[in-house]
């Protein structure tokens, strides 16, 4: 089914920002170009072969344990540490993030037909808001509502069910649309209809 088609009869739209408005690897990737010039600049240490390291290791594990990997292979202080979580909340990209193609030409049908879009995302609040803050979102910014889930120590679950309540609107007249299986376990739990952001993704092709 047309994904679009799936939003006709409803009022709200929630999201999850990584992986699902922009690829997270867009941000992580930046944050460690910055990291490794950082190192190149206070050790002298080539930063293309630090970064070239760091990209290999995300891709094949992700982000576990990456900063004790790097320091362990280019003998790095472990105060560096707090330098490398430090840029994963501030750092000031270089480029823009970008959203996905597909996704933005959806949030401007939303927009259009006067959907709500909201956003609801899970992990440290300085540092989704700090990705918030660098995404080129082509004017459709100002009609975000964005709920940062660890910040109110609440479950996606509970600030599905308080935006529900706060616009008076029972689970048929929301959508929810996430990129794992946490997002839609979350959904299940307040009976809210859930689609997985690859059906968007793909609305277009």
């Amino acid at each position: 089914m047309d994904a679009y088609q799936l939003v006709k009869d409803k009022q709200i739209v929630i999201f999850e920002l990584d992986d699902v408005l922009f690829p997270a690897k867009d941000y992580l990737l930046q944050v460690y170009y910055l990291f490794a010039q950082f190192i190149e600049y206070t050790e002298q240490k080539n930063a293309q072969s630090i970064l070239d390291f760091m990209r290999s290791e995300y891709e094949s594990s992700e982000t576990d344990k990456l900063f004790e990997k790097t320091a362990q292979k280019f003998e790095l202080s472990n105060t560096y540490q707090h330098n490398f979580d430090l840029l994963h909340q501030t750092a000031r990209l270089p480029l823009k993030l970008l959203l996905y193609k597909n996704m933005l030409k959806f949030l401007q049908e939303l927009v259009v037909d006067r959907k709500q879009i909201y956003i609801v995302t899970s992990g440290n609040p300085e540092q989704q808001l700090n990705k918030i803050k660098q995404t080129e979102w082509n004017g459709l910014e100002k009609y975000l509502t964005v709920y940062f889930a660890d910040e109110l120590n609440q479950s996606k679950a509970e600030i599905f069910q308080n935006i529900l309540s706060s616009n008076n609107l029972s689970a048929g007249n929301a959508l929810v649309v996430g990129a794992n299986k946490y997002d839609e376990q979350q959904s299940d739990l307040v009976n809210l209809p859930y689609i997985e952001s690859l059906e968007i993704y793909n609305k277009y092709d």
